[in-house]
């Protein structure tokens, strides 16, 4: 995979379709814009308290890119602000380069930069965004989505997502609060279990265990459903009850088949999920892209039940029982 490249294939699984999702682009600068380590960012109130809508499983937020104002995705899955193009084509970009994803698809991404983006109380400043159509997403959802909100934009927050009042609760984390700061409503610490969590480039990695081997899965908030590298040992691939074969269709015209099932007894700290909707597919191309390889994605649809946070500054995941 060429470096500075933008791989984005997002997880939208129906009977005989699946839409896959972000492997992660490794970024170089690139004229005419100087890539900046992180955006500037500002906040208004100690906590931001924004209402989110769903899309399947996809949570959608309203943010202001400059001048325009709607629908963005949560999306823990990719590394950066995303704009889709169809609404930004006025912003000069960078030349493109080229992405591939699960599929083997090839398209072109490019970089620009957005001056502010605000959501909520929150304010960011001179923000780098790649560059793509998003068409296939809202095509699927019905509803019109100007971009992705990436991983680098929460890093120095704590993160409460709570589906039953479709409330998200965002904390910045200034100086002094360090690994020190939990919300109010982490209080009641019987309530909810910690997860330790780690930050790679950009992307949220947790331990799992089935079957007692360890794996290491990807946290995608914008993924729908989790997924399985069919690479891993069979003892581990037995633990999945397939149902069927679906389909695997990225941003470009390739598809590939999958198997599609429910994974049984996967332990996630002290939590066991008796039952998970995964994928199995192969993941080298993830691998490629992280120069490391993952074992799996661990989308938000066993969590939609219940509340779960992040504090990226401590490294910590919190699931609510």
């Amino acid at each position: 995979m060429k470096r500075g490249a933008l791989v984005i294939l997002l997880l939208v699984v129906s009977a005989d379709t699946w839409a896959a999702h972000h492997d992660p682009p490794i970024r170089k600068p690139a004229h005419p814009f100087t890539i900046t380590l992180d955006p500037i960012v500002t906040s208004d109130s100690a906590t931001c308290v924004l209402p989110f809508t769903k899309a399947g499983n996809l949570i959608l937020v309203r943010a202001k890119a400059d001048t325009t104002f709607g629908y963005f995705v949560i999306d823990t899955g990719t590394p950066n602000l995303v704009l889709n193009i169809t609404y930004f084509r006025r912003y000069p970009t960078s030349n493109p380069t080229e992405s591939g994803g699960v599929t083997g698809a090839v398209t072109n991404a490019a970089q620009t930069r957005v001056d502010s983006l605000y959501l909520g109380s929150i304010k960011y400043f001179h923000v780098d965004a790649d560059m793509i159509d998003l068409g296939h997403i809202e095509n699927t959802k019905g509803v019109k989505i100007l971009g992705l909100l990436g991983m680098k934009l929460f890093e120095r927050f704590e993160v409460i997502i709570d589906y039953e009042h479709n409330l998200l609760y965002l904390h910045l984390i200034k100086g002094k609060e360090g690994e020190t700061y939990a919300s109010p409503l982490l209080s009641d610490t019987s309530a909810y279990r910690v997860v330790p969590i780690e930050l790679e480039e950009d992307k949220v990695l947790v331990h799992t265990v089935l079957k007692g081997k360890k794996l290491r899965f990807v946290v995608d908030s914008g993924a729908e459903t989790s997924v399985l590298d069919s690479r891993l040992p069979n003892k581990v691939l037995q633990s999945v009850q397939v149902t069927r074969i679906t389909h695997l269709a990225g941003t470009g015209s390739q598809t590939v088949d999958a198997l599609y099932g429910n994974l049984k007894d996967m332990q996630i700290g002290e939590q066991t999920i008796a039952s998970l909707p995964v994928l199995i597919t192969n993941l080298q191309s993830m691998c490629d892209a992280y120069n490391n390889c993952i074992d799996g994605m661990l989308s938000f649809d066993f969590l939609t039940l219940h509340k779960i946070g992040f504090n990226f500054v401590s490294r910590k995941m919190y699931i609510w029982k």
